[in-house]
């Protein structure tokens, strides 16, 4: 089989980039599996190509389908009847459709894939296209494991007409019901994708990776421009743009898709069993912890050195990958999240980011979360509840973004949204507040089964400062404010506002980072090894009890 290029051909040794134009040895080319080495410019696949070059080799064989006569039902034509392109499309690629169907394995994990070939008629959604996408769904449920849609179209077939646009509905409904069943599905988004591919399947799996310069949209860009009469920025539509625009969860360079996509499937895996508990990773007992001085522990919640959620990330789960956006608007910086495997099991981990220096504190709206970021986390959050896996969120805010924007994007109706959401999940959840704990946009993650803090955290309805200016008309009162809130992690476990202290390194977290988080680290394993072994529904029910009785003393 030989791989489809768009760049031009020099002479049986060079070709020319069609990104940026340079001059490219034939056989680098090859190696590099078709991406221009000067510019990573990534050139189109053949689906027989993507197939095998994602594929265990020797694991995958193609779904059967037997040919078929062409679909007609408009009888069709243009410049030409429709048959007689369908004919000369299979004559050119030598494939029956416009999609190629098989199950395999990558990186042994079980797959089934889908993978679109831009040669055929453009990659357009006709009939067939959308039957052979239906059935590699209906493979995969039957079966039970993940689907992996790679995309490649124009868009819907006109030749077909009305029976083009069904399949949008068809190939929808199909992933519909891989999501009632709780099996993954993923999508590999290559160039281009447009039209009723976009706006169906495509863009309703549970992650969507992209290569670098895909472009995708449900209007191509030349018919924007047409339509508003403007000129649209250069990298519209792209991988990048896109990412940008909280509409897909990452970037995956050509040579690194197969680790990716390996270790996302195995998100589909069979769990392993519940870690052992450790009685002696969280505190419970408030007497066991020193009295501290409140606006101390302020100070110590607050200091910059302190590790970040991506920091405990690294230390404490392999094969992290982190995933992002809203599928709406936008990528929150002040909210991470994604998966990882924590002795092997996968987690869900999500929290905020505040960074460490003024450029990032900055770049991370100082881990105030807008409410795209509280939209991000919802949908994390619904992503690891169909797929069973365990949630885990690390709180460090000292409050949602305020202001204008941040108003008219519906702020305080995000993070309602989150609260109701949390409260009904019927997987695990451990929240632990590492640093600061403010305000709703702390609660937006903490409606958990076990809500922890670490020694030196602080969790309040408001900052210090914001408390005395109110009460006392005065931001110096802070620290006396401080001590009035009971925030600091002892106080707050022996209010019975949370269910255990992380023990810290003398000094703090940000004196040793690495222990900081293996303390942290055995916390959330315990936690986990007395909530995996429950049902869906009494974690939705302990976990409403829990919240259920605060304050309930106040009405005898």
């Amino acid at each position: 089989m030989s791989l489809i290029t768009e760049e031009k051909i020099v002479d049986a040794d060079w070709l020319i980039c069609s990104g940026c134009r340079s001059l490219v040895y034939r056989r680098r080319f090859a190696d590099e599996l078709h991406v221009c080495p000067s510019c990573g410019h990534h050139d189109r696949l053949s689906a027989p190509d993507r197939l095998a070059m994602l594929l265990d080799a020797g694991s995958w064989r193609l779904l059967e389908s037997r040919p078929a006569p062409v679909f007609d039902p408009l009888g069709f034509a243009d410049s030409r009847p429709y048959p007689e392109r369908i004919r000369e499309a299979r004559e050119a690629t030598g494939l029956e459709e416009a999609v190629l169907c098989a199950r395999g394995a990558i990186q042994g994990q079980p797959v089934v894939a889908a993978v679109m070939d831009f040669r055929f008629l453009g990659g357009s959604l006709g009939s067939a296209t959308g039957e052979l996408i239906t059935r590699a769904a209906e493979t995969a449920l039957a079966e039970r494991v993940p689907l992996l849609l790679v995309t490649a179209s124009g868009g819907a077939r006109m030749q077909e007409g009305l029976f083009s646009l069904m399949q949008m509905a068809k190939t929808s409904q199909a992933l519909a019901e891989l999501d009632e069943a709780g099996i993954l599905t993923l999508t590999l988004i290559t160039d281009p994708t447009y039209g009723g591919v976009a706006a169906s399947f495509t863009t309703l799996t549970d992650i969507m990776i992209a290569e670098p310069g895909a472009r995708m949209g449900f209007a191509g860009r030349r018919v924007i421009e047409q339509t508003i009469g403007q000129t649209l920025p250069a990298d519209f539509q792209t991988a990048e743009f896109l990412l940008a625009h909280g509409l897909i969860d990452g970037i995956q360079p050509r040579r690194q898709q197969r680790a990716t996509l390996g270790r996302l499937l195995s998100l589909g895996a069979p769990r392993p069993p519940a870690p052992p508990a450790d009685d002696e990773a969280v505190v419970r007992d408030p007497g066991l912890l020193q009295p501290r001085e409140a606006w101390a522990a302020v100070r110590l919640a607050r200091e910059l050195g302190r590790p970040t959620t991506l920091d405990y990330a690294g230390y404490m789960l392999d094969g992290f990958v982190e995933l992002h956006g809203d599928r709406m608007s936008a990528d929150c910086p002040a909210i991470v999240g994604g998966v990882g495997w924590l002795d092997g099991m996968p987690v869900m981990l999500i929290g905020h980011q505040k960074g460490h220096g003024t450029h990032e504190l900055i770049a991370r709206n100082f881990g105030r979360a807008t409410p795209e970021g509280h939209r991000k986390v919802a949908r994390l959050m619904r992503t690891a509840a169909k797929l069973g896996i365990p949630i885990v969120t690390l709180i460090d805010t000292q409050g949602a973004e305020p202001g204008l924007i941040a108003e008219e994007h519906g702020q305080a109706i995000a993070i309602a949204e989150n609260l109701r959401q949390m409260s009904g999940l019927k997987v695990p959840m451990v929240a632990v507040v590492t640093g600061e704990g403010g305000s709703g946009g702390a609660l937006a993650l903490g409606v958990a089964d076990r809500v922890l803090a670490c020694e030196n955290a602080v969790y309040s309805i408001i900052s210090p400062e914001g408390c005395a200016s109110i009460l006392w008309r005065d931001a110096a009162e802070a620290p006396r404010a401080a001590a009035a809130l009971r925030l600091d992690a002892r106080e707050l476990l022996r209010l019975g506002l949370i269910d255990g202290v992380v023990p810290e390194p003398a000094g703090g977290a940000h004196t040793e980072p690495a222990r900081a988080a293996a303390h942290l680290r055995a916390a959330i394993r315990s936690a986990l090894a007395e909530l995996v072994p429950l049902d869906g529904a009494t974690l939705v029910r302990d976990r409403r009890a829990r919240f259920r009785r605060h304050g309930a003393q106040a009405c005898p």
